[in-house]
């Protein structure tokens, strides 16, 4: 297996020095890679997610900026939040500048109330998700880029720079249209907050549709390493191993940068077990 933290880009933690801090880190002690949420904004009142969080792909560049090897991910981008010839340009451009090393986890939303704030019809989401893709692909492909959907026209025009390889897209959720999309169009599937037992069947309908072992199946735990209890991790992972995830992240909940350096390095001394 593989394994990533969230960086501390939300909440009291969340601060240039502890999401550089962090990512370095998580590098020095081999993790595969570090990953952030995306929440534009946040309505008053709203019990989740945190008000207070940094802008992902500026937070991952940033990261990157700080490390030389470490994986960056996105858990997951809200792709009708953007428009996709915007999107597609910030992150080949990341991907380009940090040396090939992000994975795009992409999904649908569900925060009714920041559709709201945005423009965009949440009743629309899942096809603008589709047609995004559609469009992103486009853009990362080819040159000059012609891309015809139904809100979306792109002709004749050069996207460039264009990833020097081909960007993992890794299609997020756990509804029916997520996971048909995940197998129709991602390179792997990242869920959220599914324990083993829940997990087990989305994976293996997930593998008998896309048996290739490099379409990615991970997820995302509220895992912290001074709070999750070291055995209850063992006893996940193994399940999870025994399900067939191949990839997992985990999200600590500490308050301060001392905390959450303590909790990865928790967390890293567990993974390490099941590598």
């Amino acid at each position: 297996m593989r394994f990533g933290v969230h960086l501390p880009q939300y909440g009291r933690a969340a601060g240039p020095e502890s999401i550089a801090a962090v990512a370095r880190h998580a590098e020095e002690l081999g993790l595969d890679d570090v990953w952030v949420s995306d929440h534009l904004t946040v309505p008053a009142g709203a019990p989740y997610p945190p008000p207070y969080l940094f802008e992902p792909v500026v937070t991952l560049t940033w990261a990157a900026a700080a490390t030389g090897r470490v994986g960056l991910g996105t858990s997951v981008l809200v792709l009708p939040y953007r428009h996709p010839l915007h999107l597609a340009k910030e992150l080949a451009s990341l991907d380009r500048l940090a040396g090939g090393r992000l994975i795009v986890g992409a999904a649908a939303g569900w925060l009714e109330g920041e559709f709201e704030a945005l423009g965009v019809p949440f009743r629309e989401r899942g096809a603008r998700t589709d047609e995004a893709i559609g469009a992103l692909r486009a853009c990362w492909e080819q040159d000059p880029v012609d891309y015809a959907g139904p809100r979306v026209r792109i002709t004749a025009q050069r996207v460039l720079p264009q990833p020097g390889r081909r960007l993992p897209l890794w299609v997020g959720g756990s509804s029916p249209p997520a996971l048909e999309r995940a197998v129709r169009v991602g390179d792997g599937w990242h869920g959220t907050f599914l324990g083993p037992a829940e997990i087990a069947p989305i994976l293996a309908r997930l593998r008998q549709d896309r048996p290739e072992e490099s379409f990615t199946l991970s997820v995302r735990t509220t895992w912290d390493g001074l709070v999750t209890e070291a055995e209850e991790i063992r006893r996940s992972l193994d399940a999870y191993r025994g399900a067939g995830l191949q990839h997992l992240v985990a999200a600590p909940v500490q308050r301060d940068l001392d905390g959450w350096l303590r909790s990865v390095e928790a967390l890293a001394a567990v993974f390490d077990e099941f590598r």
